[in-house]
């Protein structure tokens, strides 16, 4: 092929904004009974709704949830574990309209199983133990009657006869992963209480399960204010389990002996996540098999491993994959499911033969395949930082086989930061990455200070430090690139969403190093965030930041909103109007601000969209604007037919 010369960023590509939009889903939490395997896609076809796919042995595959139900959950605004499969084949899930939970039999229209106004459930798991008089559901309840930020939490039993509630365990800020014991004689759960986030600091519980089907003798049997639990689960055995990071890595462990005797075990020391930051409940990194050895995923370096663990000799044995991110890992008696992402190709729900230790795709993220020749893939890179520390970052050189630049000219870079803050990017495919490379763009994928993936002195450098460190590693990945010769540092754009958002805002504000940025419903104000969030995050930023009020000055003088006389770069903002995250107005006060500062600025709002984009026109349409605001600043045409947006000051 005879290579085209244009300037960077007018490439023509074949990954278009309509296909990452129209020829994607979702792909999110799996659910295993027996061999019939189901999972949950979020469809932006169907604006965003939410269905729950079975796959049975046969290979036969149905929705189980019809329209218009949207099997979503609002409890910790974030949702996750939506759903539960019940042992007669029927679903039990929480429609996103009522947030309610429903029942749906194989055959029938779903029907309502609670009839709360104000509640929301999430992490059910079926308390219908053999020789017992139980038929119920065991879930997290948010009881948002009075006040969505003081919504009360509380572990309760729901029948499956009528719906009737009963609770089981209060007093804690929040609860999440009830688990029972496969005999139904004992409970383990989580709590964390204000104002530690669950990677923060944690707590595992014990209870006896009565005869009633009351908790008797609750007890703590690992984690604290300081130690961060991942994850209970019980063996096949009845022996417990979890994942702790007590030793600074969560690391997995299983519960010895009874009572005050009890002890946790190390199951395999190593500098390895085998947890992860909870940010949406029904998280899962491991399992049992049918022999009662551990089938886990791990990180390191970045990367995701599989793995199983000899129940007797804890012995590890890793199991070579294609795949370099695996999530929500479930495992049945000789398979396992997961999520998983490869360098080359859309993430896809995956089954694993554990005896052949074959794999089979069940359902890609994607319709849409692309050439591999047009494929970036990510270089994991490390780069001095401030402080005398390094940093991690993933870098995707543009790639596409019918273009190159102009002679001597060096590509555009976009820096990338993720959201959470504490939360990581992955090396996996990603389809909205290769939007860029294939334009001419270069891409770094920063896992600055404070994300997860690499221990928890590294996660714990972001406090008290958001908006210095983060945005000091963005800016130190981009000038290390610049220094090797792979980007030009006079043509830098930075972008992010959420967290990924304020530190984009910040870098604009706070450092005259990148020449434009493009926030996704990114905070400008942290006093407003202080004032007007959701109980989840409601005291994030005491870790972050700083005790809110009394750290009022630091809250001031880190929010982008009060200094915009230091901009000196153009912004393009990108909104939800439903967004309770954050808010709105956020992104208007920061488009009002420098607008009057006369810099060159676009502010688009999207009705019907939350915290993060969910709709296919949506997702089409902020892709676009972005393309084409940067193609007014740096001065190129994107190639192709692209809506204009409006620009003020331009």
């Amino acid at each position: 092929m005879t290579l085209k010369t244009e300037p960077f960023g007018n490439w023509a590509s074949p990954v278009s904004a309509a296909l990452i939009a129209g020829a994607t889903i979702r792909l999110g939490q799996i659910a295993l009974h027996g061999s019939t395997i189901a999972w949950s896609e979020g469809r932006p076809l169907e604006q965003g709704r939410n269905v729950v796919v079975q796959r049975s042995a046969d290979g036969t595959r149905r929705d189980l949830n019809p329209a218009p139900f949207d099997a979503r959950t609002r409890a910790h605004e974030y949702g996750g574990g939506a759903f539960v499969l019940l042992a007669d084949g029927a679903l039990v899930f929480s429609h996103y309209a009522d947030q309610q939970l429903y029942r749906a039999a194989p055959v029938g229209a779903p029907v309502a199983l609670t009839h709360g106004t104000a509640m929301r459930y999430a992490d059910a798991v079926p308390d219908a133990v053999p020789d017992t008089a139980r038929n119920r559901l065991i879930a997290v309840r948010e009881d948002h009657t009075h006040s969505s930020i003081d919504a009360v939490a509380t572990l309760v039993a729901i029948s499956l006869h009528d719906g009737t509630e009963q609770v089981l365990a209060s007093g804690h800020d929040f609860f999440s992963s009830p688990r029972l014991r496969p005999d139904g004689r004992q409970l383990a759960w989580l709590t964390w209480d204000h104002p530690n986030m669950p990677w923060d600091g944690s707590t595992l519980w014990l209870a006896d399960v009565a005869a009633d089907g009351t908790l008797t003798g609750a007890r703590i049997v690992a984690g604290g204010s300081t130690e961060s639990i991942f994850q209970p689960e019980w063996s096949p055995a009845g022996v417990l389990h979890f994942a702790s990071d007590r030793t600074g890595w969560w690391n997995l462990y299983r519960l010895n002996g009874e009572g005050a005797d009890a002890s946790a075990q190390a199951l395999c020391p190593m500098d390895a996540e085998f947890g992860q930051a909870q940010w949406v409940f029904g998280m899962s990194s491991y399992g049992f098999d049918g022999r009662g050895n551990i089938v886990c995923t791990f990180t390191q370096a970045g990367r995701s491993q599989l793995a199983r663990i000899d129940a007797v000799t804890l012995q590890l044995q890793r199991i070579a994959t294609s795949f370099c991110t695996i999530s929500d890992l479930k495992v049945g008696g000789d398979f396992a499911a997961f999520i998983g992402g490869s360098d080359a190709a859309p993430a896809a729900v995956v089954r694993i033969d554990l005896a052949t230790l074959g794999c089979e795709v069940l359902r890609s993220a994607s319709s849409s395949t692309v050439d591999a020749a047009f494929v970036s893939r990510a270089e994991a890179i490390t780069f001095p930082t401030e402080g005398g520390l390094a940093a991690h970052a993933l870098f995707y050189a543009p790639v596409n086989p019918g273009f190159t630049g102009p002679a001597a000219e060096l590509p555009p870079l976009i820096v990338m930061s993720h959201g959470g803050p504490t939360s990581a990017t992955t090396p996996a495919f990603n389809w909205g990455i290769q939007y860029w490379t294939t334009r001419g763009f270069a891409v770094v994928d920063v896992n600055y200070g404070g994300s997860t993936g690499y221990g928890r002195d590294y996660r714990q450098r972001l406090a008290g430090q958001w908006g210095v460190v983060d945005v000091d590693d963005a800016v130190n990945a981009a000038r290390f690139l610049a220094a090797r010769g792979s980007v030009n540092p006079a043509r830098t754009a930075i972008r992010g969403g959420s967290a990924g958002g304020y530190t984009t805002l910040c870098a604009l504000t706070f450092r005259s190093f990148f020449q434009c940025g493009a926030s996704h419903y990114g905070i400008g104000d942290l006093e407003a965030l202080a004032r007007d969030t959701h109980k989840f995050e409601s005291r994030y930023l005491d870790g972050l930041i700083g005790p809110w009020p009394a750290a009022r000055p630091l809250y001031h003088a880190r929010s982008p909103i009060n200094f915009t006389e230091r901009l000196s770069s153009p912004m393009i903002l990108l909104q939800g109007l439903e967004d309770k995250a954050v808010p709105p107005a956020q992104a208007q006060a920061m488009f009002d601000a420098v607008r009057a500062k006369g810099l060159a600025v676009a502010l688009l709002m999207f009705e019907g969209e939350q915290h993060g984009f969910r709709r296919a026109a949506t997702i089409q349409r902020a892709l676009e604007a972005e393309l084409y605001f940067y193609g007014r600043i740096f001065g190129f045409t994107p190639a192709g037919t692209i809506e204009p947006v409006a620009i003020e000051n331009l």
